[in-house]
């Protein structure tokens, strides 16, 4: 076997080990979500069983349905989506393109927020949010997501803007564009892929976000994330269940990455190719 075959090979089988250690999980609470809770208890576990979608209609449309909950995620976690992509993007084209003042000190708190402990803020956040009467609100919860999601998505955002060559900004602002068109028709089209990048990753950020949640939510802002817990009581787990919530709760993810596959990929090869040719 030849050195390159065998080096293929190696990259090959580890490349199938990530895969199948980061599959498992999710494999496993398919399975579960389609058991009854006696064959989930069975020991030791039945890999061979007649599947059932009973869990899955309790879930959605049972007592404690979690459609309610899929709706509040939907709803924080959509807009807090739109407001960070709309606020980051201008707010990177400056940090990585404009001479502004304080922009060094600016850019450092910026990464400095991203050091914070969340539950370091709790406290702060509940406080805040008491006063102004946000408790368990939907403008609550979407102001508390943006204090983490627009420094993350401003900070990604500005490595691909830097990535743009300059002489296309300004060869556009010698032709009277300005800066807005310029930014507009000139630079978004460039960094199409890191915006879809950025973007994927501010709503699962903001998906699956749960202290926050749990914390400043409640009756009637309530996430599905939180809601999994309806199926965790002191006397027992109804793991079934709870897995069938989880795979539906995974199912938003999914779709939204599988439609942007295209554009996260090159999003994510963009940078490499560009320090490549720069080197």
């Amino acid at each position: 076997m030849s050195r390159r075959a065998l080096r293929a090979l190696l990259l090959l089988a580890g490349a199938s080990v990530l895969l199948a250690v980061w599959a498992f999980p999710i494999l496993w609470g398919l399975l579960t979500s389609l058991k009854t809770e006696r064959d989930v208890l069975a020991y030791p576990p039945k890999l061979i069983f007649e599947p059932t979608l009973a869990n899955y209609r309790e879930v959605l449309f049972g007592s404690a349905s979690i459609l309610p909950n899929l709706w509040s995620s939907l709803v924080v976690t959509g807009i807090t989506t739109i407001l960070t992509m709309l606020l980051a993007v201008p707010a990177a084209y400056a940090l990585a393109r404009l001479d502004l003042p304080g922009k060094r000190s600016g850019g450092f708190y910026v990464l400095a927020t991203q050091m914070l402990p969340p539950v370091g803020l709790i406290i702060p956040y509940f406080l805040v949010l008491q006063r102004v009467g946000w408790l368990d609100t939907y403008q609550g919860m979407i102001a508390i997501y943006l204090t983490f999601s627009l420094p993350f998505a401003i900070w990604l955002m500005v490595s691909y803007l830097e990535d743009v060559p300059r002489e296309m900004e300004e060869a556009a602002l010698l032709d009277r564009a300005g800066r807005i068109r310029t930014l507009l028709y000139v630079i978004l089209p460039q960094v199409r892929g890191g915006i879809a990048v950025t973007t994927i990753f501010v709503f699962l950020n903001a998906w699956n976000e749960f202290l926050f949640a749990v914390v400043l939510g409640g009756n009637r802002v309530r996430t599905v994330n939180v809601a999994m817990f309806n199926f965790i009581s002191v006397e027992q787990t109804l793991w079934a269940r709870l897995a069938a919530a989880a795979m539906i709760a995974m199912a938003p993810v999914i779709i939204l990455g599988l439609l942007a596959q295209r554009h996260i990929v090159k999003g994510l090869t963009v940078g490499a190719v560009k320090g490549g040719g720069r080197r």
